[in-house]
């Protein structure tokens, strides 16, 4: 039934006019989130779907709505009475959870490209970031108002987190491979890591790929942050704490057989990592003694692993795609320096012109001086 009413709701899509129009797409989830109790689930996919769930009692589809344009991140509001939606043009789009089926309502917007969003735990700050190294925090109910910006990265962010437990800071990732810690209401920098620094030597994967921080999450508490790095085979924990100069302090580092896809903490404070391998999809870290440990033979894991093989083709399929973030880094154009290069080349020409101007000159005054030299001998 379920793929029955997704390959329909594929097939049109609403348009200004009420009317439906063909819409084709590859059904390609592009932005998820889950609200804070668990019982909400929304997705949005490149056919320009919103899709709301409901997760208890039971799985069910509660309502298929349709957005402007492609989204590129979702939120549920801490009373999980909205959902947040951005897109690609600088928008976000507020959904009604209460009434599903209502049109979303154009929020606010930025003058570039969204990619994260979040929400502070008292549902009373809007906080978004874009391709232009902004972080922007707005008052929810009144977005026109601008609390404060957060600047300070190099690149694009990629990644937000309110961690639990620290309602007042906030965990940005960045393309220039950084991860700042934030007061957000002041937008006053607390701290500053960067990613490849913690590294005993520059990975080649890291350097390939420019350590693009793509996932941010906390455990229950924030006793523990752990950060992925798009295409890397590595995670970096940190530790959160209150006191001090150094609030986020590197702990471990954990080397994975294979890519994270994704990851998240369980209420137990246990890392659990879905990974790019149809054959160790799955793999979950707990901290004992001050050191993360791999469950590999665990029930749970192996239970959830089983869930997973029907749907190894969804894995499959998400191996070897282009990096979701390649094209978003800013390419330097230095005019200036092929400018030097090109005057140097001109001078240089010029100087061995004159050269050559000077030798042809010197020789044909020497042809001159010998050719009057032999009329004086011959008139002798």
């Amino acid at each position: 039934m379920r793929r029955e009413m997704q390959r329909k709701s594929h097939r049109f899509k609403v348009i200004s006019d009420g009317g439906a129009s063909e819409e084709t797409g590859s059904d390609k989830a592009l932005a998820f989130a889950v609200s804070s109790s668990g019982k909400l689930v929304a997705l949005t996919d490149d056919s320009k779907r919103l899709v709301l769930f409901q997760c208890e009692p039971s799985w069910r589809c509660i309502s298929v709505r349709w957005v402007v344009r492609r989204c590129t991140a979702l939120t549920f509001s801490r009373a999980e009475d909205e959902l947040l939606a951005t897109d690609k043009s600088g928008d976000v789009y507020s959904f009604s959870v209460v009434e599903p089926h209502r049109e979303g309502e154009l929020k606010m917007g930025h003058l570039s490209m969204l990619l994260a969003v979040s929400m502070s735990p008292d549902d009373k700050y809007l906080i978004t970031a874009d391709r232009d190294e902004k972080i922007r925090v707005s008052h929810r109910r009144s977005p026109h108002n601008i609390q404060s910006f957060c600047l300070g990265h190099q690149q694009f962010v990629s990644a937000l987190l309110v961690p639990a437990g620290h309602p007042h800071w906030l965990l940005s990732g960045s393309g220039d491979g950084t991860v700042k810690l934030w007061e957000y209401e002041s937008g006053r920098m607390l701290q500053s890591c960067d990613l490849k620094e913690l590294q005993d030597a520059p990975s080649s994967e890291a350097v390939a790929h420019k350590a693009t921080v793509c996932r941010i999450t906390s455990s229950p508490g924030a006793r523990s942050v752990a950060v992925q790095c798009e295409r890397v085979s590595t995670v970096q924990l940190f530790t959160l704490h209150q006191e001090g100069e150094e609030k986020l302090l590197p702990h471990s580092r954990l080397s994975l057989p294979h890519c994270p896809l994704d990851m998240t903490f369980d209420p137990e404070g246990r890392l659990w990592v879905l990974m790019d391998s149809s054959d160790v999809p799955l793999q979950m870290y707990t901290l004992r003694r001050d050191s993360w440990e791999c469950d590999a033979g665990s029930p749970e894991v192996n239970r959830v692993t089983e869930a997973f093989k029907p749907h190894s083709e969804t894995l499959e399929a998400s191996r070897g795609t282009d990096s979701r973030f390649e094209h978003l880094f800013k390419v330097s154009f230095d005019n200036v320096t092929s400018y030097l290069q090109k005057k140097q080349q001109r001078l240089e020409e010029q100087q061995l012109k004159r050269a050559k101007a000077r030798k042809a000159s010197g020789s044909k005054k020497a042809k001159k001086e010998e050719v009057a030299g032999a009329g004086i001998q011959s008139s002798a």
